[in-house]
């Protein structure tokens, strides 16, 4: 989704200029993350009809996927302090490979809470390597290069994103058969599993720069609280990663339904690609509009866009509502780092904790799947698209007032999202 320069890493090797491998070896595990998160758009449907599960019930998939990120990233940002960031990376690799491997007891058992905890688990692992790899993108160069060093491995993320419905329908929704559902995970799991050991014996191996944590001096813990856009940004956040993520994750569903396009499960995926792929596309050409036009506006008719294209799709049928609700992925493109970089604007030394607290926000990427899902059981599916519509027009608020800087207009919150996840990328979208 996005990315957050780490200011507060100091490398070993300043002087060096040949981070060629290093850089080659990281970007592999930008494009592991975004596949596997975009994997769940094709597991939850699937699931779905394997376990005959509510849209409620089967959204529980990004609630613990995504639960793991507000769970696990504060305790994964003391512990990479502790051990340092390769190491990190070495043990979320290996974590994220056991969740793999726990998709064969879950396949087996036939039995659905060991599916979320599987999910729950491999994502603890990417939490834990995002919290781990990001600082060594942005530290192996120079600082000035060090948006562009994010932006290419944040388009391979893009490409993992892209790939995975078309690798999820070929080898889980086709593979299936009846009676078989839940097994016919098991094998792209394993494989996926076997990958990531892989790599965590690679990372394991290899000799990277070191990296150590420099405290920033005069920091505050929390007075981020006091800066009322920063705040408003938090919450710009959690709807938009909860509103990209509902979206994915009932697209297989929506393309099914007769009115839409009437497609099985294994062709609907395919879809999907057109989605996740818009938005590895609008990322650059919204990277290009920004260097002419103010940010907050490109956010806000980005967001005002998607809006649109939502509600056409809730009221209309067939190409139309398909081609519409697969057209907000480009529009989607730019939202994350966008609402980051304002959130974050003229915070000084608090903008450690505002970047922790940001990264907490992405727990939007539980709970509103969670809400979505409850409200397609009520009214329906279609209709239950009206909750994303609304996280776009809170954005496009955001966009055009909500994000300019003003300090003091909010009380002080007590929270529990701390500095320690100021260098954490976003869930991989």
């Amino acid at each position: 989704m996005a990315e957050v320069i780490a200011t507060n890493v100091e490398i070993d090797e300043p002087t060096s200029s040949n981070y060629t491998f290093a850089l080659v070896t990281l970007t592999s595990l930008f494009f592991m993350w975004g596949f596997i998160t975009c994997l769940n758009d094709i597991l939850i449907p699937h699931l779905k009809t394997a376990f005959d599960l509510s849209y409620t019930q089967a959204m529980l998939v990004q609630f613990c996927f995504f639960g793991a990120y507000f769970v696990v990233s504060i305790p994964a940002g003391r512990l990479i302090k502790k051990i340092g960031y390769q190491h990190g990376i070495v043990i979320g690799l290996a974590i994220a490979s056991i969740g793999c491997f726990l998709f064969i007891p879950a396949g087996s058992y036939h039995t659905y809470p060991l599916f979320l905890m599987a999910l729950f688990v491999l994502a603890s692992g990417i939490t834990i390597l995002q919290v781990s790899a990001n600082p060594y993108v942005t530290a192996l160069g120079s600082a000035g290069t060090a948006s562009s060093r994010l932006t290419l491995t944040q388009a391979f993320n893009s490409l993992g994103t892209t790939i995975a419905p078309w690798f999820g329908a070929v080898l889980i929704l086709s593979a299936a058969t009846a009676g078989n559902e839940a097994a016919s995970v098991k094998g792209p799991y394993v494989f996926l599993g076997l990958t990531l050991a892989g790599l965590a014996l690679i990372f394991y191996c290899v000799r990277l720069p070191k990296i150590t944590y420099r405290e920033d001096a005069g920091s505050s813990r929390d007075s981020a609280w006091s800066h009322r856009h920063l705040v408003l940004g938090a919450v710009g956040i959690f709807v938009y990663v909860g509103a990209e993520v509902s979206i994915g994750s009932f697209l297989v569903n929506f393309l099914g339904e007769a009115n839409i396009a009437g497609l099985p499960e294994p062709q609907a995926a395919k879809y999907i690609t057109y989605y996740w792929g818009g938005a590895m596309v609008g990322r650059f050409i919204g990277a290009a509009l920004m260097r002419q036009i103010p940010a907050g506006k490109v956010l806000a008719f980005n967001s005002c866009m998607a809006a649109l294209l939502i509600a056409i799709a809730i009221n209309s049928e067939g190409s139309t509502a398909m081609w519409s609700i697969l057209a907000v992925g480009f529009f989607n493109s730019i939202m994350y780092p966008v609402i980051f970089s304002l959130a974050l604007n003229q915070l000084g030394s608090a903008t450690s904790h505002g970047s922790g607290i940001l990264c907490c926000a992405i727990v939007g990427g539980a709970i509103i799947p969670v809400l979505h899902g409850m409200f397609a059981d009520a009214v329906g599916l279609q209709l239950a698209f009206y909750l994303p519509l609304i996280c776009y027009i809170y954005i496009t608020h955001y966009g055009l007032k909500g994000c300019k800087p003003q300090k003091g207009s909010l009380p002080q919150i007590a929270t529990t999202c701390v500095t320690a996840t100021e260098n954490v990328t976003g869930p991989g979208k």
